[in-house]
Parts: C-alpha cells; structure tokens; sequence
C-alpha cells in the first residue's frame, strides 16, 4: 500500500465521527482490507502543535469528499476533472498513492454527501488557512475543463459559507480562477480606487495569509501545492503594478 493508503490504515484525523466518518467509513470498507480498516482511528485527530491542525490523511480525506460533492454538483463527472485529480496527486504524492485516491473518488462520487454537514464539521475541525487551501482546490477541480460549471460555483460557494470562509477570501479565490477586469483586485481583496499604498499593504497582508508556510504542518506535498495559490498573489499585485507603474 502507498502513502496514501497507509495514511488510512494509520488513522486519519478528525473525520472518523460525524458525517465524514459515515462516509469514509463506508468507502475505505469496500476499498481496503480488514487488517488495514481496523486500524482506522478519527480522521480529525489533531495535532499536539494545535487543536484545529489536521493530520496529512485526514487533510486529503477530506479534500477527496469534498472534490466528489464538487464533480457531481453538474450531473457529470468529466474526464478533465478526473485526470486534474489524478495529476494533482501524482504531483504531489506519486503514481501509487494518485492510483488509491482515484479508487476512493469513485466510490465517493457513487454516495449521497450531505455537503452542509460535511462542510460544517470540518470548519470545526479545521485552521482557517486549510480551509482556504481546500478551496483553492476546489476551484482547481471545478475549472479543470476550462470553465466552471454554475452548478459547480453553487456547491463551492455553499461549501464556503459552511466552512466559514469569509466573502472577501471566497472572492478572492474565485477571482483567481475566474478572471474579469478587477480579478487582480479581488484577489488582493481591495477596490481598484485603492491608493498604490494600499495596494502595496493589501500585498503585504494577503502574501502572509496565503504563504505556503500556513500549511507547513501537513507535509510538504501539501504545502508544495499551497504555492499555486501563492503565485497568484504575486501576479496580482504584479499586474496592478505594471498598469499603475508602481515602482
């Protein structure tokens, strides 16, 4: 079994109760051994470092759950968003572990996901900068095939709001996806009347809220992901800065 399996058959974290337990428990039941699902523990069990700070394992679990409720949101489960999937977790994890994660996706998306109770256990769970990234991913999915779907931006909007995700970060990551003319704004959470002062404040603020060094705690395949959302700032503010000439 690779890293990903042997995060499952470790324990997870936080999400062996409530509503992602019912569903990861039904999926990893039909996907792994018995030697291996008993050995299953609380998917949210935290970290000594802090209370809200998920295992690696129970981080991905989660991510997966949420990616299915995601993919099914418009009636289809397109091949673009499947190879996103895959390519994401060959990326970051390697072809074994990409191999798992795609066996629990399918199962996953074969179940009815209570999005609301879902969302809201893991913003009780959960630090607020994962939640920021697992939206970002989100995102991700949703416009693997270019566009993203209305249906999609519905569920991931009703995710947001379910995981206490502020409006102002939830359109700061959308804007990263979906561009108009004050996309760059928006991801710096700012009006484009904005001072160049704020703007280089609003940089400031938004580059620490999103470094990669946030989700240190879940290893480096995650944080080595976190650094897309990263650079979107810094193409953000690099693009303010070129058409105001800001120095």
């Amino acid at each position: 079994m690779a890293k990903f399996g042997k995060w499952i058959g470790a324990g997870l974290g936080f999400a062996g109760a409530g509503p992602l337990g019912a569903i990861i428990g039904f999926v990893i039941g039909s996907a792994f051994d018995s030697g291996s699902k008993s050995r299953i523990q609380d998917p949210y069990a935290h970290t000594q470092t802090s209370s809200r700070r998920p295992t690696t394992g129970g981080y991905a679990m989660s991510l997966l759950v949420l990616v299915a409720a995601v993919m099914k949101a418009d009636g289809k489960s397109l091949k673009s968003e499947l190879n996103y999937v895959r390519e994401f977790f060959v990326r970051n994890f390697g072809e074994d572990s990409a191999t798992e994660a795609l066996k629990l996706l399918r199962d996953l998306l074969q179940q009815n996901i209570p999005v609301r109770d879902v969302s809201i256990q893991i913003s009780q769970n959960m630090d607020y900068s994962s939640r920021l990234q697992l939206m970002h991913f989100l995102f991700g999915i949703a416009n693997a095939d270019g566009e993203v779907h209305p249906e999609e931006l519905k569920v991931i909007a009703f995710i947001g709001v379910n995981m206490n995700i502020s409006q102002k970060d939830y359109e700061s990551i959308k804007s990263m996806f979906i561009r108009n003319t004050d996309s760059s704004y928006k991801i710096l959470e700012i009006e484009p009347s904005a001072s160049d002062e704020e703007v280089k404040k609003a940089y400031r603020t938004m580059a620490m809220k999103y470094h990669p060094d946030k989700v240190s705690y879940l290893g480096e395949e995650f944080q080595h992901a976190a650094k897309e959302k990263f650079q979107k700032v810094n193409e953000a503010y690099e693009e303010i800065k070129k058409s105001r000439k800001i120095a």
